[in-house]
């Protein structure tokens, strides 16, 4: 009997699917057909599959063409698969002539012609959302490198109040520019903001009353009553409004809150959260000191994990800083109150520290190593060594493509996010808020 083994993702599966199953069971006698697990899709850089495992392997049974159907779920599983099942032959699509040549030691390769005109990426872009950006910085060059890696987004064009800024920017990364907001709106389905913060709430509203899907870069925005405003408008137009905190949607970071919500380190006592930069880069401290000192520019990313991991119900904040002469905070440690935990950040824009992430429990602790903010690994650890366990999950480019990809997510699904919320969002805003209006602050 002649085996033959084929894998993909099955995505919105289609005609091209099928044609491409038909022929690989017309190869041998037995067909095996791997289907790609979500993990497996996120770990190789795709972002943009929206069926689900279960749905996709129904797709692959209802053709009545796999004799077996198994789960692909790490790199180099196609050798061990070729193994275990004794495999003749292995085919994929032409568009991977040549990648899979290697196999030529175990079986038979076999590329196979696709059908033409018809993908699942097209199918994607046909429900892909046409994106602006208000804001010519930096960020905007990763901003859009990491966009390619996600699929159904269109990116439409830049606008900046300073036309002399945003032409420079724009002549530098090919990008359409905008003279007026208006004509971007007229273009778009949704913006990416990235101004200093005390714009944030000008440009989201005007957004979000253009009837524009927001996501914005942190900090959200600097008044509490602002921000609820902000969000009431959007839940009235039915629009999607987001942070741009990237380690908020990032893999390790999502999986750590599960971990310490279980209750394997016992009940959490603790978060320290550290975020601090001494900058070479003049632009870049310009920047960060316009945006009002260390905790405007930086306390989000401490916040982020405190919220996260202790919930958003704090009795008390307080701050402990070092001002310049112009009364701009250089550094700032902060504690946030709960009723039976505390959560500490530490942030400086003109002082170094350690920039780890450590969760204290009653049985033991997490601990994420600097810069935790971009972490692909993070360590469990116990009194008893024995038990310690460590943690590994890619962390792709700039990390931008996660909220990016999950932004669109909400857009299509016409959902709020689950990595990052309006409550947990609202609450940073709230310490931000009490900071700017000096409620607890110790100078040193």
């Amino acid at each position: 009997m002649k085996k033959v083994i084929t894998y993909g993702t099955y995505d919105l599966f289609h005609k091209g699917h099928y044609n491409l199953l038909k022929h690989a069971k017309e190869l041998g006698d037995y067909l095996i057909v791997a289907v790609t697990s979500d993990a497996f899709d996120k770990a190789r850089g795709k972002l943009n599959v929206k069926d689900s495992l279960v749905q996709r392997i129904k797709n692959v049974e209802n053709t009545g063409l796999a004799d077996e159907i198994i789960v692909e779920e790490y790199f180099g599983q196609k050798i061990d698969d070729i193994k275990k099942y004794n495999i003749d032959i292995f085919t994929v699509g032409s568009d991977w002539r040549g990648y899979f040549d290697y196999l030529n030691e175990y079986c038979q390769v076999i590329y196979l012609d696709r059908t033409k005109g018809i993908s699942s990426t097209e199918l994607r872009n046909r429900k892909s959302v046409n994106l602006g950006i208000i804001g010519a910085y930096d960020i905007v060059h990763r901003f859009k490198n990491e966009m390619k890696f996600v699929g159904g987004v269109n990116l439409i064009g830049l606008y900046d109040e300073d036309y002399n800024k945003s032409e420079r920017m724009a002549l530098k990364e090919s990008i359409i520019l905008y003279k007026d907001i208006k004509s971007l709106y007229y273009e778009v389905d949704a913006v990416y903001i990235c101004v200093p913060p005390k714009e944030h709430y000008k440009y989201i509203k005007n957004a979000l009353l253009s009837d524009k899907h927001v996501l914005c870069e942190f900090p959200f925005c600097l008044n509490e009553i602002e921000g609820k405003e902000l969000f009431k408008i959007a839940e009235e137009r039915n629009l999607i409004l987001m942070e741009a905190l990237k380690t908020a949607y990032c893999p390790a970071f999502c999986k750590i809150v599960p971990i310490v919500k279980s209750g394997l380190i016992g009940s959490i006592l603790s978060v320290d959260a550290c975020f601090t930069q001494i900058h070479g880069n003049k632009i870049n401290h310009q920047i960060e000191l316009a945006s009002g000192g260390s905790v405007n520019a930086l306390a989000s990313y401490p916040l982020l994990a405190i919220f996260k991991i202790l919930g958003t119900d704090f009795t008390d904040v307080n701050f402990i800083s070092k001002f310049n002469a112009d009364r701009i905070d250089i550094f700032t440690k902060f504690n946030v109150l709960f009723k039976h935990s505390i959560g500490t950040g530490t942030v400086a824009i003109d002082a170094k520290n350690e920039g780890d992430l450590t969760v204290v429990g009653t049985k033991g602790y997490l601990y994420v190593p600097a810069p935790w903010w971009k972490t692909d690994y993070f360590e469990v650890r116990f009194e008893d060594i024995n038990k310690n366990n460590k943690y590994f999950y890619k962390f792709d480019g700039d990390g931008l493509r996660y909220e990016i990809n999950n932004f669109l997510e909400c857009i299509n699904n016409k959902v709020s996010s689950i990595y990052w919320n309006k409550k947990e969002i609202l609450s940073v805003v709230s310490v931000i808020d009490k900071f700017r209006n000096n409620k607890n602050i110790f100078e040193i």
